[in-house]
Formats: structure tokens, C-alpha cells, sequence
């Protein structure tokens, strides 16, 4: 990030089933001043799926191009899909003074913290394997092979846990939302964050 950033970036992480995508709705829901970042996407849409909305969705081709172009802050391929944040978007958000929160895999985080060290990292854990298993079968979406494999990947995405800042148990869906929320409100109130976005108030204090 520039000296003239003035968002917070956040990324999110969690092995698929672990409700991250839930929560981070609820918290947006009571929060103002972030935003969640649309991921750019080959996979097709889900059923109530909107383009521009829950993802861009794009051809193989067009990602590979955007890929040639340097477009991406990170990309990573995911359950035969490739997945994409728009660097552009983010720094551009950033700089207008949003937070910015990023729903990406252990992959891309690695690729954004190169890029953006100051970058700010959660991981969602669920309570515990069967529950995941759990909630992958609730959803209805998968074929039971489908739901191995995704808990055999989220055994690998669990591995990369202790790499984030912030560890969060999604047991208890309000006091994980809670949870999630104070995280975001207590770095808007750090003093480097503060001191960006408050640089006139404090100007004339001193």
C-alpha cells in the first residue's frame, strides 16, 4: 500500500464449508465503510447467482488474458476454476479511504502479503472435521465425491492457519459474526489508521 492509502485491507480465508461466506455477509450487514472485493471467475454460475455481484464471471480465455496483462493482485486455480482479484479495483478502493475485504485461499493471500505486507489476515475455522463434513453435505450443492474431495483440500488449507493474524472458531454463528466485526473495528481505531484518516482534526489539535 501507498502512504495515500487510506482503507485497510483485509483478507479472509477458510477451507470450503467452514461458513466463511456466510459470515462475512452477516458482519458487512452491520458495517459501514468496507466492502467486499468480486472475484473474477471461469467457473459457472450457481443457482441465484448474479454477475457483478457474487463474482465477474469470465471465459477461460479472457482470464488467461487479464493473466498476460499483469491485471490480477492475485489469481489461484481452485476445483478446476480459476479465480482472480482485480489489482486495480482494490488499490483504487483503498485509496479512497474504503476497507476492502478479500475471500480468497491460502494461495492467493500468500501472493497479496508479497504485494501488500500490511495487509491485514483472518482464517475461519469450523469446531471441528465432522461438522465440516456437515455442513458440505447441507448445502446440497455436491455429489459425494465432490465433498471428499473438499475436505481433502480443506485439510491442506487448515495446515496454512497459523500464517494469519487473526484465528476465528465459526462454532457459534453470532459470536464468530461478533468476532469478525471487532476485528475490523479495532484496526480502524489503530493510530496509524486514525492518523490517515483523521490528519486535518489532528492538525488543528496540535
Amino acid at each position: 500500500m501507498s502512504n495515500n492509502d487510506q482503507g485497510t485491507l483485509f483478507i479472509v480465508s477458510a477451507p470450503s464449508g467452514a461458513g466463511k461466506s456466510s459470515l462475512l455477509h452477516a458482519a458487512l450487514m452491520e458495517s459501514q465503510g468496507i466492502q467486499l472485493s468480486v472475484s473474477h471467475t471461469t467457473r459457472t454460475p450457481r443457482n441465484g447467482e448474479e454477475d457483478g455481484l457474487h463474482y465477474n464471471f469470465v471465459t477461460t480465455e479472457a482470464f488467461g488474458a487479464e493473466i498476460e496483462a499483469d491485471q490480477f493482485l492475485e489469481y489461484a486455480k481452485v476445483f478446476d476454476n480459476f479465480y482472480g482479484t482485480s489489482e486495480l479495483w482494490v488499490r483504487e478502493s483503498l485509496r479512497h479511504g474504503n476497507d476492502v475485504i478479500l475471500e480468497i485461499d491460502w494461495q492467493g493471500a500468500e501472493q497479496v502479503r508479497k504485494k501488500i505486507p500490511e495487509a491485514v489476515t483472518l482464517f475461519i475455522l469450523p469446531p471441528s472435521l465432522p461438522t465440516l463434513r456437515q455442513r458440505l453435505e447441507q448445502r446440497g450443492q455436491d455429489s459425494e465425491e465432490v465433498i471428499a474431495r473438499r475436505l481433502e483440500e480443506a485439510s491442506i488449507e487448515i495446515s496454512h492457519y497459523n500464517e494469519y493474524d487473526y484465528l476465528v472458531i465459526n462454532d457459534e454463528f453470532d459470536a464468530a459474526k461478533r468476532d469478525l466485526k471487532s476485528i475490523f473495528q479495532a484496526h480502524r481505531l489503530k493510530t496509524s489508521t486514525q492518523s490517515k484518516r483523521n490528519h486535518v482534526l489532528l492538525e488543528g489539535l496540535l
